[in-house]
C-alpha cells in the first residue's frame, strides 16, 4: 500500500492528461479503422467536370467589348481565398433593362439611365470531387450563393454562383 501511494504522488495532473489523450487517439483511430466513422476522403463519391454559371450584377464598363470572353483563362477567388485559373466557357451580358409602358402595351428597353452597367453571367468549368452534399471545388462545397471573384488582366469582378451543373461523372 505504501508504494502504491508513493507512485500516485509521482504522477501529476500532467501525466493524467497525456495518458487521456493516448487513449482518446488510439480509440478514435479505432474506430476510423473500424470504418465506424467516415473520413473525409471516403466520402468522395466520384470526380466529374462541372460548368458553374457566376452571376455578377452591376458591372459599370464604358469600353466598347468586354473584357470577359469565352475561350479566355480567368482566375478564380472562392470565398476571399485566391484559387486557380479557370476556362471560360461563355458569356452572357445584357446591360439593365426598364420596363415601360401603359395600360396593356408594356415594352422592355435598355435602361437610359444606365447605358454602362451590365448583368452578366459567366460559364467557367472545372474538375470536381462529387460527395453526398455536391461537388466540392477548392474545399468549398459549390453551391448557388458561394461568393466568386473573377479576375483578369484588366478587370476584377465579384459575383455568386448561380447554377452548377455536374457533367457525366466518373466512378
Amino acid at each position: 500500500m505504501e508504494k502504491l501511494k508513493k507512485i500516485f504522488k509521482k504522477i501529476g495532473l500532467v501525466d493524467i492528461i497525456i495518458l487521456l489523450t493516448i487513449i482518446i487517439a488510439l480509440l478514435v483511430g479505432y474506430i476510423t479503422y473500424k470504418q465506424i466513422r467516415q473520413t473525409s476522403e471516403k466520402q468522395i463519391i466520384s470526380t466529374s467536370k462541372v460548368d458553374f454559371h457566376v452571376f455578377v450584377r452591376g458591372v459599370s464598363y464604358t469600353g466598347n467589348i468586354l473584357p470577359v470572353k469565352p475561350g479566355d483563362k480567368t482566375f478564380i477567388t472562392i470565398r476571399n481565398v485566391p484559387y486557380t485559373e479557370l476556362e471560360v466557357k461563355n458569356v452572357i451580358a445584357q446591360t439593365r433593362k426598364v420596363a415601360v409602358g401603359v395600360n396593356n402595351d408594356i415594352k422592355v428597353i435598355d435602361d437610359p439611365a444606365y447605358p454602362n452597367l451590365y448583368d452578366m453571367v459567366v460559364v467557367v468549368s472545372d474538375d470536381a470531387k462529387i460527395t453526398k452534399d455536391g461537388p466540392v471545388v477548392g474545399g468549398n462545397k459549390l453551391k448557388s450563393g458561394l461568393p466568386i471573384t473573377i479576375e483578369g488582366a484588366t478587370y476584377k469582378f465579384n459575383g455568386t454562383v448561380s447554377d452548377v451543373i455536374i457533367m457525366n461523372p466518373e466512378g
